[in-house]
């Protein structure tokens, strides 16, 4: 894969990313709220969209490897912090059972917001 499409990819990734975390942060909220919300499907989405930091992640990371690109310190600092807040929120599932969708309904959005922040400063 050349430099020009990778970078391409990742870019296009961003938006996965970005809305597939917060889509998942809105209907684990929702879920807190509403019972019938609480499904198998959301916990599998919400695993999809948090994986896919780490899919971005490594996108820019490859796409950065090896080659003579400037990246902004911040775009590299807000994926890091996306990685970061992933393994924060898979780490205190258990310690907030009762609490664990709106956890997991803050952290998808606070990871949206993250991934925004990167796409704005990496222009």
């Amino acid at each position: 894969m050349t430099l020009a499409s990778l970078r391409g990819v990742h870019e296009n990734f961003a938006w996965f990313m970005v809305i597939g975390n917060g889509l998942a942060g809105l209907w684990a909220l929702g879920a807190h709220f509403r019972e019938p919300l609480r499904t198998r499907a959301l916990w599998w989405f919400t695993f999809v969209a948090e994986l896919s930091v780490f899919v971005q992640a490594s996108l820019g990371v490859g796409m950065v490897a090896g080659q003579d690109i400037e990246v902004e310190q911040f775009h590299m600092f807000y994926g890091f912090l996306a990685i970061v807040a992933v393994t924060i929120i898979y780490g205190y599932r258990y310690q907030l059972p009762d609490k664990r969708y709106a956890l997991y309904g803050g952290g998808g959005l606070f990871i949206m917001g993250l991934g925004i922040r990167a796409m704005f400063v990496g222009r």
